[in-house]
């Protein structure tokens, strides 16, 4: 299969881990690139649900190789239990999961200061973070104090974490709160450690000879782009470049070397977390596609906020990721909705807007312009050809191809691996 990256083109949640899971029966590797233990990918075979928070979800996939790249920031405790959770299952990692030694560590002070800053903000501030201790992680990494995997291999690793520590815990006695027990901390990491080892590999030099080798690489983003750090609703975004581009800086391969974008879109929109959603229903359909939808966050439960499809958002997010086709997941939610909207462009105080506007307060002010569409009122989850849906399901999906004006590569109408139409052909 051609080299492929793989992004969310919504708020994250639109089912990136099934899609990838699907792809991964014709690649030699999956390398997630950017985010970190806030981000869930759920994939289900046969009976079995599994819930991927770090490790790229071609693990469930024996003969796929699989990279946590240098663009995560990976908490090593929380990787320790994923990967013995995975084991417990049956998993076999050895020789086949790679951790880079350049990937920054989330430490549990990482975790404490997000939860203050989070409980310090305004109401109007707040940002909904999970406290995964993403942003402060991140904060390090620019700031360049930040610790990486491959230190925990170093000697003067201790030396190192105790002068983090000592600075976390100005901080967090300033915000009035205990601080955080070094030693305990230490026996933690290098019990983590342990465990990891085998793991930690300078993997760019290992991702750039298997493309020389010409064996194929599908790069895994997680959230969704409009939550990514330039290009999303900021401040309401993560603290990583959640869009294509940011492969290549978080794994380490030229642009050149990939070969097509995938965008994974829901049928209709959801998001987690505070922000502007123009889309967002606050009613009975609302809370009826979040039933039907189970759309409650694989990381934290948090129920998501549900809405109509996006055509701006939609559009926003191929144009930025360049697009190739699109893996359009949860059709079958819609099956029992008797009248679909689409929203196709936004006004805001009079005037139409067809792309995002950057300031949140001008988004915040943004009302959907929808176009209604029939919905078609009988079940999808059976149908295993794109012949076999309902005439107004096939009509609704070609109507989102002609809005965004990029084909529908698969489409998946439940959560199982075979519950996904190829249609096309370089799928």
């Amino acid at each position: 299969m051609a080299n492929t990256v793989l992004i969310g083109a919504q708020w994250g949640d639109e089912g990136k881990g099934k899609i990838i899971d699907v792809l991964t029966a014709a690649v030699d590797w999956v390398v997630r690139y950017q985010g970190g233990n806030n981000a869930g990918h759920t994939v289900e075979i046969g009976n079995e649900r599994y819930v991927l928070h770090l490790i790229p979800s071609g693990i469930l996939r024996p003969s796929t190789k699989n990279v946590i790249g240098h663009g995560v920031v990976v908490d090593p405790l929380a990787l320790v239990k994923e990967i013995t959770d995975l084991e417990q299952r049956g998993a076999d990692l050895r020789g086949r999961f790679f951790l880079s030694d350049r990937a920054h560590l989330v430490l549990p002070y990482h975790n404490l200061l997000d939860a203050c800053r989070e409980q310090a903000a305004s109401a109007g501030a707040k940002i909904g973070t999970t406290k995964r201790g993403i942003g402060p992680a991140y904060g390090d990494k620019a700031a360049r104090v930040g610790l990486r995997a491959g230190d925990l291999l170093d000697p003067i690793f201790p030396a190192l974490l105790q002068r983090r520590v000592e600075e976390a815990n100005r901080v967090l006695g300033a915000w009035g709160q205990p601080p955080v027990d070094y030693a305990k901390l230490l026996a933690d990491c290098q019990a983590a450690t342990a465990k990891l080892a085998p793991f930690i590999a300078d993997t760019i030099p290992m991702l750039n000879e298997a493309l020389a080798r010409k064996e194929s690489i599908l790069f895994e983003g997680a959230q969704g782009t409009m939550l990514d750090i330039d290009f999303g609703t900021y401040p309401f975004v993560t603290s990583s470049s959640a869009t294509a581009g940011g492969a290549c800086t978080g794994a380490g391969v030229a642009p050149h070397r990939i070969d097509r974008v995938v965008g994974v879109i829901k049928a209709y929109t959801t998001r987690v977390g505070e922000g502007p959603f123009p889309t967002e229903l606050l009613d009975a359909m609302g809370e009826q596609l979040r039933k039907t939808g189970n759309e409650f966050g694989a990381t934290t439960g948090r129920p998501r906020r549900c809405g109509w499809f996006d055509l701006v958002v939609a559009r926003y997010s191929a144009m930025l990721n360049g697009i190739d086709a699109w893996a359009l997941t949860k059709l079958d939610v819609l099956d029992a909705v008797p009248v679909i909207k689409i929203c196709v462009a936004y006004d805001c105080d009079g005037e139409r807007l067809t792309t995002v506007p950057a300031n949140i307060r001008k988004l915040e002010r943004c009302k959907p312009i929808y176009e209604e569409f029939p919905g078609w009122q009988c079940k999808t989850t059976d149908a295993t050809t794109f012949a076999e849906l309902p005439a107004g399901a096939q009509a609704y999906v070609r109507r989102l191809e002609e809005l965004t004006g990029v084909k529908v590569g698969l489409l998946s109408v439940g959560p199982r691996r075979a519950s996904t139409m190829k249609l096309t052909q370089d799928f």
